[in-house]
């Protein structure tokens, strides 16, 4: 258990110890992701910066990811679960214009505030505050390595096996570090004592501290 998201950021800061001398550029997946990335940028002296990405959410279930899309709107999809729900092309369609309009109003909210960070020859720990399928970060592996980075490290405090085994296998990622990887999952929700939810605000806020 952890007890916040800040929680889990210093308890993963502590195994990313060894990425310290590399002046890491911990990017966030909003918004949960982003406070536990700060607590890793502050931890290890790195720098912090948001990526955008959204899931596509499925029918009637907005908890399970179809797959997900950048900022740059290139998306990425699990065809095997978009069978299995029924998701037709126009549902999708709709989907992933709904969710590229809500990542541009989070564009115009936080890149005043937080210019974007240089991704290239940069060690990227690349963090969300869980993973339940890995499809956000799936998504993000993926538009991260367009950069060019040194090196991309997925970091995250809990997450299924089988999806941190799906994370490792990406051919863009080089490392994941995962503190808990329990075979009874039901949500990442309940591994925190404290998963409030994490508003537009919040993340802005933590960017003006790291300006």
């Amino acid at each position: 258990m952890f007890r916040d998201r800040t929680d889990a950021g210093q308890q993963l800061a502590r195994s990313l110890e060894r990425f310290r001398s590399d002046r890491p550029l911990v990017l966030g997946l909003p918004r949960g992701g982003v406070v536990v990335a700060a607590a890793i940028a502050r931890d290890l002296a790195g720098d912090l910066d948001v990526l955008l990405v959204k899931k596509i959410r499925a029918p009637d279930n907005p908890e399970l990811a179809l797959g997900a899309i950048g900022e740059e709107g290139q998306p990425w999809v699990n065809e095997e679960l978009i069978r299995l729900t029924g998701a037709n092309r126009r549902y999708l369609d709709a989907e992933i214009n709904e969710r590229l309009a809500e990542m541009t109003g989070q564009h115009r909210l936080y890149r005043p505030v937080r210019s974007r960070v240089s991704i290239a020859g940069r060690l990227v720990l690349l963090v969300d505050d869980g993973l339940a399928t890995g499809a956000t970060m799936i998504a993000a592996a993926r538009a991260v390595s367009v950069s060019k980075p040194h090196k991309i490290v997925v970091a995250v405090p809990v997450a299924p096996p089988d999806t941190v085994e799906t994370i490792r296998r990406l051919p863009e990622v080089d490392e994941v570090e995962c503190l808990i990887t329990p075979v009874w999952f039901q949500g990442v929700g309940q591994f925190y004592g404290d998963f409030a939810q994490v508003g537009d605000e919040e993340v802005v806020d933590i960017l003006r501290r790291f300006v």
